[in-house]
């Protein structure tokens, strides 16, 4: 082991030991590149150096858990995905007096409230049957969902992520370029928090979608996270995970197939999911 990969293990332990935040769960190069910036940014050299920063100073603390916290999502992302998920919805509102839908480490809420603008935008789907639940692992992102308030940039254009919407703006308010999601938007979708790795699953959900996580979690967790929410579905339920990822072979016998390439599955037998 090279100096630089002991003074990187041994920041990574202050984090977990002092501030709480479970590194061990994550990707060492995800990890990494969040350090680096902080490191850029808070021009120190060396993760020795930093880590005599994060002893000292709060606020770079604060900064550190901020960074390592930050989601990429966005409402509708690869709408493709979301075609197929309104289909899903159209299906599970035919069948169900009640639907049950759980958005997995929902970030900054975007995911969740876009299953909520689905269902009201959708004639073929009774919203009023539709429960949402949100959760994630960081109270500050779930505060800041509940809020329901996101901003244009030069690299969002929060219209253009609502196309897959007939009439977007009937769910959302626009103040210039801050967007808020509309009261019956919000009305369908509760937040919790809770630990995808550490928690236990939840039970009878019609619909899980869990794509904002994976990218960050070290492979050896993946295959926990993934018994969580197939626990979590009844039989006959979907379960829609990222792209890039696939269903375990632990756990392929108790799921087929809706849309293989876009990762959409049916949940068709609980004993294969122990």
């Amino acid at each position: 082991m090279k100096p630089d990969d002991e003074a990187f293990d041994r920041l990574l332990e202050y984090v977990e030991a002092e501030l709480g935040f479970a590194t061990s769960y994550y990707d060492d190069s995800y990890l990494d590149r969040r350090v680096s910036s902080r490191m850029r940014r808070s021009d120190t050299e060396g993760y020795a150096q930093y880590l005599d920063l994060l002893r000292d100073d709060e606020s770079e603390q604060e900064a550190l858990l901020d960074a390592f916290s930050v989601n990429v999502t966005s409402f509708f992302r690869n709408p493709e995905v979301w075609e197929e998920v309104r289909t899903v919805l159209r299906a599970l509102s035919a069948e169900h007096d009640r639907i049950r839908l759980w958005s997995a480490a929902c970030s900054d809420g975007r995911e969740p409230y876009s299953m909520s603008m689905l269902a009201l935008d959708d004639p073929e789907v009774a919203d009023a049957n539709v429960e949402i639940t949100a959760t994630d692992i960081d109270r500050e992102i779930l505060a800041a969902a509940r809020q329901g308030v996101y901003e244009n940039t030069r690299t969002t254009d929060i219209g253009e992520q609502l196309a897959p919407l007939d009439e977007y703006e009937r769910y959302v308010k626009r103040d210039e370029d801050q967007f808020a999601v509309t009261d019956a938007v919000k009305d369908l979708v509760s937040f919790e928090r809770h630990d995808l790795i550490n928690g236990d699953p939840k039970s009878d959900f019609d619909l899980v979608v869990c794509r904002n996580l994976f990218i960050y979690i070290d492979a050896e967790h993946k295959l926990p996270i993934l018994e969580t929410v197939s626990k979590s579905l009844s039989v006959g339920g979907y379960l829609v995970i990222g792209k890039t990822e696939t269903l375990p072979d632990t756990l392929k016998p108790a799921f087929e197939p809706v849309a293989r390439r876009l990762r959409i599955y049916k949940k068709t037998d609980s004993t294969s999911v122990q």
